[in-house]
């Protein structure tokens, strides 16, 4: 699950609209494993958690969006839900 989360990570971190990952306000959001931490990506059984800082520009439903479809390949049928953290 580790390389997932690191996989993920790194789409998101290539959608030009992410300026980068957030863990979130308490850094709840991420996938937690021996001696690693991938922050702003939760990989569940059930579903996968993304939380982003966006760029400013475009709404950001789109942004949301692209991210998912950036991933979904990824996560097979599991639900990807995207969170803004922040605008950068």
């Amino acid at each position: 699950m580790s390389d997932l989360a690191q996989e993920i990570a790194d789409t998101v971190r290539r959608c030009p609209d992410v300026a980068d990952l957030s863990s979130g306000p308490f850094g709840t959001v991420a996938t937690y494993l021996p001696g690693e931490r991938v922050s702003g990506v939760a990989v569940r059984d059930d579903d996968v958690e993304v939380s982003i800082v966006a760029q400013l520009g475009r709404p950001l439903p789109e942004i949301a969006e692209e991210v998912r479809t950036a991933v979904a390949p990824l996560v097979g049928d599991r639900p990807v839900n995207v969170y803004i953290g922040g605008i950068r």
